[in-house]
């Protein structure tokens, strides 16, 4: 793909633009990415971009920020990762400014209190959309090892509390073993 200032400008602006518009942390901000990325730019594919959430969620730090920098990195090299930083990090670093100014008002409105445990509720929609898309698109490949980690690690977490960090650790030499890049051809 080309790197010119046109795709380091789109790729900060819809990263700026779906940090600023999502709220409730980074499983929310998944589908968004998704949806700007794969299915309205076409410059991943949807495989693709389970791989760079995956990654993205096994690396320490935020998610939204992780996911968008692997995204900036893979469609813009280390330009992109940039740009994809500065573009979902800005909005709450200034929201959090704006806050920090008025925290004394915000922490003891009831108006703003109910509008955030309502808000909960949306989140968890969401989040529950993004485990049924990702198990779909691992499901509908016939992927049976993937399936089988996916089934294993939610009875692991949700069954025996097991700390997810020995999941994913776990998981990450079981996909270093058994799963292997796909070949791609050039295109002409």
């Amino acid at each position: 793909m080309k790197k010119g200032i046109k795709t380091y400008l789109t790729l900060f602006l819809s990263t700026l633009q779906i940090s600023a518009f999502t709220f409730g942390g980074g499983f929310v901000i998944i589908p968004m990415l998704r949806s700007k990325f794969v299915n309205n730019l076409h410059w991943i594919e949807d495989e693709e971009m389970l791989d760079l959430i995956a990654i993205a969620q096994s690396t320490p730090g935020a998610i939204a920020v992780n996911a968008s920098v692997l995204i900036g990195y893979k469609i813009a090299g280390i330009g992109g990762a940039i740009v994809t930083a500065l573009g979902a990090v800005t909005p709450p670093l200034v929201i959090l400014a704006v806050i920090s100014l008025f925290y004394a008002a915000f922490r003891d409105n009831r108006i703003v209190n109910n509008v955030l445990t309502g808000m909960q509720a949306g989140v968890a929609a969401v989040i529950i959309d993004v485990v049924i898309t990702m198990a779909y698109s691992v499901i509908k490949d016939k992927k049976w090892l993937p399936i089988i980690i996916m089934i294993t690690a939610f009875i692991l977490t949700a069954v025996f509390e097991l700390n997810v960090i020995y999941i994913v650790i776990v998981c990450g030499f079981i996909g270093a073993l058994f799963m292997r890049p796909k070949k791609t051809e050039d295109k002409k």
